[in-house]
Parts: structure tokens; sequence; C-alpha cells
């Protein structure tokens, strides 16, 4: 790999050959024999002020460090197989980025390959995205479709080990390199779950992971709508075809009558930024700004991002969007700029604070290898930073570890056997009945009930209680001329439906 250029690596190459018997001094494992006479003291050689040029340093004493290091390992090694010039030079990139922030990572040719395919729908694994948090190995989404959501593996479960091999040894980029493989090849994590500190030891095999990414497309049922028709469809990550599912499910609720909507975006780990801004364009008006990216080199990392230009079918209806502390990076940049625009209510908790943009750059002359780099931060609208902040949900709705492992049930329900699928069918997701709630009282608040506009209110009818029993003479003289001219009973069925 091309480390400096052509000029540089000659004069640097033709240095580093003139010192090193000067760089082998003291390294020698046999012990040096004991000197006549004592050394004459001498001043201590002060170290060479770094190269700069233009305010910058120019970087070659550090290089030159790294290159000495290089051939040190390549020439006493025991294992001549182990340090290749690849091998080496991929390892050391490895750790410069993991060293920069949790979300920079170097790429292998296999991870990259891989990284393309998930965005675009299927790869290979056991079905689960992973992050560092607080310096664990963290899961943050689990694919309800998946070999981990079968075995009871869920978001926030912390890896402690992959195969036999401790997390904390492991770079992000080397442990999803070995928890991906072929399907069919097993797998055994070790993890601990923070709710209650407990340990679980977790066999899988890998299969191909195959997912929509817009699911369970549905008018809500009335345990949670009542007699409102209120859509509900799930985000479960932000792929090549997110917005035209998305566009799809959301012409066929309106079909169905559909009043108001809820979004899902639990445990939604992200994916691509264009897709992100592409689904909050089918709430807002075109050319609507709904993200700015800020960075070190202005010119090349701040941007603007707008919805997409055009005219489009106008979605007026009551928005709600459903966040936890699994959702990241693109579902946060939909729910805080949707939020900002007062266009949706979000409802849940407080989501990761993944706000930062990484982008994947292909490393020349590396035979498929590519880096993944940040280079900016997200801004909501209003300027808010979502970078370890989060968005802070406008109702805060939390589940405990027991809502939390029902909630990963209902998401895989299809799978389930009949037994498990009664009882999760009788759990109530406290979060979505918030988000239906809230969506009650914007209907009732903007006046777009459609029972209010079909339905007339019933004339008044007479109690059960009055008709049998006559009025006696004392109650019909009471002093009250005025107040059988109102009738009461229009008035309370005015709403029909409320609660």
């Amino acid at each position: 790999m091309n480390l400096l250029s052509p000029r540089r690596n000659l004069c640097l190459w033709g240095f580093l050959w003139l010192g090193p018997m000067g760089f082998w001094t003291g390294m020698a494992q046999e012990p040096a024999p004991a000197p006549q006479a004592p050394a004459p003291k001498t001043e201590p050689v002060k170290k060479s002020e770094p190269v700069v040029k233009g305010g910058e340093e120019l970087g070659f004493e550090q290089i030159e460090i790294l290159v000495h290091v290089i051939e040190l390992i390549r020439q006493e090694y025991h294992d001549e197989s182990r340090v290749t010039y690849q091998r080496l030079i991929d390892s050391a990139l490895e750790g410069m980025l993991a060293n920069l922030d949790p979300h920079c990572q170097f790429m292998p040719k296999e991870i990259f390959e891989q990284m393309q395919k998930e965005t675009g729908g299927t790869y290979d694994g056991v079905g689960i995205t992973v992050a560092f948090r607080n310096e664990m190995l963290t899961i943050v989404a689990v694919r309800e479709e998946g070999p981990a959501a079968r075995a009871g593996i869920l978001p926030g479960d912390q890896i402690i080990k992959v195969n036999e091999i401790m997390a904390d040894k492991l770079g992000l980029a080397e442990a999803m390199d070995m928890m991906r493989g072929k399907p069919g090849q097993p797998l055994k994590l070790t993890l601990r779950r923070p709710a209650n500190n407990q340990l679980l030891e977790v066999s899988l095999i890998r299969e191909v992971i195959r997912e929509a990414t817009v699911t369970d497309v549905m008018l809500l049922p009335p345990r949670y709508a009542a007699d409102r028709r209120m859509g509900y469809l799930r985000l479960t990550q932000f792929g090549e075809g997110t917005v035209r599912e998305l566009v799809d499910a959301l012409n066929d609720l309106e079909q169905k009558g559909m009043e108001a909507l809820v979004m899902d975006l639990r445990n939604n780990p992200g994916g691509l930024l264009t897709a992100a801004v592409n689904t909050c364009g089918e709430f807002v008006p075109p050319d609507t700004v709904v993200l700015t990216t800020e960075g070190r080199n202005a010119s090349r990392n701040t941007k603007t991002y707008r919805t997409p230009p055009g005219t489009k079918h106008a979605r007026e209806y009551p928005v709600a969007i459903l966040v936890n502390h699994g959702s990241a990076s693109g579902a946060e940049v939909v729910s805080g700029a949707l939020q900002d625009l007062k266009r949706a209510l979000i409802i849940g908790e407080t989501t990761f604070g993944k706000g930062s943009v990484q982008q994947i750059i292909p490393v020349p002359n590396s035979e498929g290898n590519a880096i993944r780099l940040t280079t900016a931060r997200y801004y909501t609208p209003s300027k808010r930073t979502i970078h370890e902040h989060g968005v802070e949900p406008d109702i805060v709705s939390t589940m405990t570890p027991q809502d939390e492992r029902n909630l990963m049930m209902w998401f895989r329900r299809d799978t389930l056997a009949a037994a498990e699928l009664k009882q999760i069918e009788q759990w109530e997701d406290r979060q979505l009945a918030r988000a239906a709630d809230s969506l009650k009282g914007a209907l009732l608040f903007s006046g777009t009930f459609a029972g209010a506009k079909a339905k007339p209110a019933a004339p008044a009818t007479p109690a059960k209680s009055a008709t049998p029993v006559p009025p006696k003479p004392a109650a019909a003289a009471a002093p009250r001329p005025a107040q059988p001219t109102t009738p009461p009973a229009p008035a309370k069925q005015a709403a029909p439906g409320s609660n």
C-alpha cells in the first residue's frame, strides 16, 4: 500500500536504511559485558522539533517510527506467515481508525462487499447490528427474521465473547468479520444483559438474511384506535428500496381511509442517508431543509439536505413516530427533522445518539479495501446536534425489560408457535397505546374526524327511567321556567365515539 508519494517514499527509505544500527542499540536479549570504566557523562540528546510547513506538521518523524516498527516485526516475529506487509499495514490502519471514534472503521474487501449487500436488502450473518457504546461492543438492532432474534437476543445486550475470544480484544471491524460468515456456519456469543446483569451463552447458525425495510403495514385494531382509522407501519432500516416500499404502504393505507399514522422506528439502526432524507419528503413539502452536515472541511463536508423537488401527493394527516434507545442514525434524522418541522409527534425514549456522517472511501491500490471515516455531524433544521445527545421524545414512554422482550416477540410473531402467539397477542404495547391516544387528541383538536363530518347528531331521546315514571307535581312546580327550552341531549352526542 502506498503510504507516501513516490518522491517522499524514496527519500524516507533512503534515510531509514542509514540508521538501523542506531535503532537496534539496546534491543538484544543477551546481557552486555560490564564496562571497564564509567562512561563519561553526556548531555541528553534533545529531540528534534517536528518539521513544520505553513503551521502544519509534515509527520516525517512519526512515519519513520512506523516503518521502523514494521521492519522490526517482520525481522523478529517468530511466525513469518503472520507478518506480511499487507497484514501489518491492514492491522495498522484498523487500529488507526478505531482509535478515532467508534464509527470509524477499516473495511477489508470482504466487509466492504458485505456492507454493500446489507444496504441492498440481503446479507449473510445472524441478523444483528453492533456498535461500541460506553466502550462495550453492544447490539444496537436485532433483525426479527434472523437467528439472533429466534435465540432471544435483544437490543442493548453487550457482547462479552465471540466464540472463545474476548470482545474487548477485538476492534469493531474484526468483531463484525468474526460474526459474519457463510450460511450454515455456527457462531457462539457470550452476552451480558445490562437490565439484570444476566450472562447468556447463545449458539447460532449463520444464514442469508432477507428483509423488507417497511413491514407490518396495517390499520390498528380497535383496542388501540377505538373507532378511528389509524395506520401503522414499521421501518426496520433505511435501504435502497425503503422509499418505494414506504410510498406503496402509505398509498394502500390511504385507500383504506387512514386518518392518522403511527410510524415505528424502534430498533431502526439507520442505513442510507439519502433514504432517510427522502422518507421525510413524504410528509413535508418539496425542497424543505431537513438536515445539515458540518465538518472540518467546510468546502467538502458542509452540506444542506432537502426533500426532493417537484409536486407530490400531499399527506397532511397527523403522524406519530415511535423511537427508543435502539433508534440510531437515519432514524434520528427522520424523527429529529419531523419533530423540528412540527410535522410529527415523537413518542418513546431518547434515541441512541449517533449523529455523525461517515463516508465510505475506497483505498487505492488495495484490492478492494475501504475506510469508513467520520467527516461531519448532523444538525436538525433547528440546528440541534444529534451526536451523543439523541432525539428526546415529546412524550416519554418507557418499557420494562419484559416489555422489550415482548416487543421483539411481537415483531417476529409470524415465526412463533401457537401458544407463544396467543400469549403475545394479549400483550399491550404501552408506547403504541400512547401514540394512538395522542393521535386521537390531535384529530379531535384539528377537527378532522371523518365520523364528525359524516355522521349527523342524533335527535334527543328521553332517558329510559323517565318514560314509566311521571314527574311528581312538586317537581313540576319548581320555579325554573327557562330550563325545559334547552335540550341537553344533542350537545352530549355532538362528538360521536368520545371515550
